[in-house]
């Protein structure tokens, strides 16, 4: 029999990938299954990204390999997004870097600075690839606590009081994945200066700037962040395109290309229609976004009904499209809770022990859900 690598023994497969083969199966069998557990939008991208996806289509060039640094143009249009929407400025040539989807740079950055060994400061809770890629290269996952009462931020302070002399590389995620908590500009600048003080990579992942947030901010945006900090976003959210994977980092150049040595031999580059789609999504007007948040402000008020038929609590002024709601006192373990949910009444949620054991006492709903959907789910409790 071959034997797998050793590196398979340290992680798990994907909660989703496991439960939604149980969901699945509950569909097969005839249950009337309301999936409110994983992010994945239902919505579609705006016709100028369909139509620029298709009439690439035809383009001199257009089937063969594509750079590995994405076409000028699209880096282009992320720098002009960067400036924009947060008021930082990137050189498109070397400080931009496409992705097929953010969750490739975490690998990416993972395998680009750390050595076999190195420490990882991870969030609980927080994104479990980040505990997953960790592991997969070799590297140590340090956990720190974020909790309800700190406003889901680090606690800075006891974390210089431990030893970090091991620590490479940091994970942050701000507006916060899975509980919708913000960051204050100040926020920001108190992480990159706790980065630089203790020469540590940070890097934010920030794809729900945009969603239900009105005050989208970037970590670039610190004194100092390139020196120390990485920012990795995605079109996932914010203009629907989950299942066209693309995604984005920037930095300084010195960091673009560590990472780019990475990924320059991971792939083969983007292919050409789905990257003039990104180009036209991020040029896209304010009226897109007003639109987009019109439709998760709807779905959020609904969703916020269904959460108060469950005795939850919750923050109305979190963001992102999920409500992170925490169980009444008593009730059973979040796994437990939610399973009982499942079977009992035939919704999927999330709950929030997926995300670190932070996450325990709470359960996580999408916004991913159309508005009759949830209007039933109201109905079955």
């Amino acid at each position: 029999m071959i034997r797998t690598a050793d590196r398979l023994h340290t992680v798990e497969e994907y909660y989703f990938s496991k439960k939604l083969r149980e969901v699945r199966g509950l569909i097969a069998e005839g249950r009337p299954i309301i999936n409110m557990g994983i992010g994945s939008p239902d919505l579609a991208p705006s016709e100028a990204v369909i139509a620029s996806f298709t009439e690439s289509i035809s383009d001199m060039g257009a089937h063969q390999y594509q750079s590995y640094q994405g076409l000028p143009q699209l880096r282009q249009a992320i720098a002009d997004f960067y400036k924009s929407k947060f008021g930082v400025s990137m050189q498109s040539e070397t400080e931009v870097l496409p992705l097929m989807g953010s969750k490739e740079g975490i690998m990416h950055i993972s395998m680009a600075f750390l050595n076999e060994g190195d420490e990882v400061l991870i969030p609980n809770p927080g994104y479990p690839t980040y505990m997953s890629v960790t592991k997969l290269v070799g590297g140590v996952p340090k956990l720190y606590n974020l909790t309800a009462e700190n406003e889901w931020f680090p606690d800075l302070e006891y974390l210089e009081s431990t030893d970090l002399s091991q620590v490479k590389l940091m994970w942050v995620s701000y507006p916060h994945m899975p509980t919708g908590a913000t960051a204050s500009a100040e926020k920001l600048q108190l992480l990159v200066d706790f980065a630089k003080r203790n020469q540590i990579l940070l890097v934010n992942d920030n794809p729900y700037s945009f969603v239900l947030s009105k005050n989208p901010i970037s970590m670039l945006s610190a004194k100092g962040s390139k020196e120390v900090a990485l920012e990795l976003n995605s079109l996932s959210k914010t203009f629907n395109m989950a299942g066209w994977r693309v995604g984005m980092v920037l930095g300084s150049s010195e960091h673009i290309n560590a990472i780019l040595k990475v990924k320059s031999n991971m792939d083969s580059g983007m292919f050409y229609g789905i990257q003039k789609g990104a180009i036209a999504a991020l040029r896209s007007g304010k009226e897109w976004f007003e639109q987009l948040d019109k439709v998760y402000e709807s779905r959020r008020n609904l969703m916020f009904e269904l959460v108060d038929k469950l005795n939850c609590t919750y923050d109305p002024k979190a963001v992102g499209m999920f409500v992170w709601a925490q169980l009444p006192k008593g009730s059973d373990p979040a796994e437990d809770f939610i399973d009982a949910v499942l079977y009992d009444k035939n919704i999927f949620i999330a709950p929030g022990t997926i995300f670190g054991s932070n996450g325990e006492g709470y359960i996580r709903f999408s916004l991913c859900v159309k508005e009759e959907k949830i209007r039933e789910a109201i109905e079955r409790f």
